[in-house]
């Protein structure tokens, strides 16, 4: 089978791109549409800063913040701190 030209894969991925910004911006796209989109994004080196007032700021403010030694705690109990204290030994 040939390889795709240069100028295929250019024209698929537009058409990729504008189908996920038609799905998002009618706001019929699925919660498996905005996975794919933020997949593509990610597979595309795409990143964005959130600045104040940006959407992704906006975002950002309503994500829950998470304490990572709250979430080990609750689902390890002290068997987390058993093992740090087993690691922090073995290092010395």
């Amino acid at each position: 089978m040939k390889k795709a030209s240069e100028e295929q894969f250019n024209e698929l991925h537009n058409l990729v791109t504008t189908e996920f910004l038609a799905r998002v911006k009618s706001g019929e796209a699925t919660t498996q549409d905005l996975k794919a989109a933020c997949d593509w994004l990610k597979t595309n080196d795409i990143s964005g800063i959130a600045y104040e007032g940006s959407p992704l700021s906006k975002l950002a403010s309503v994500m829950p913040k998470i304490d990572p030694e709250l979430v080990q705690r609750r689902l390890y109990g002290g068997k987390v701190r058993e093992w740090q204290q087993q690691s922090t030994a073995e290092s010395v």
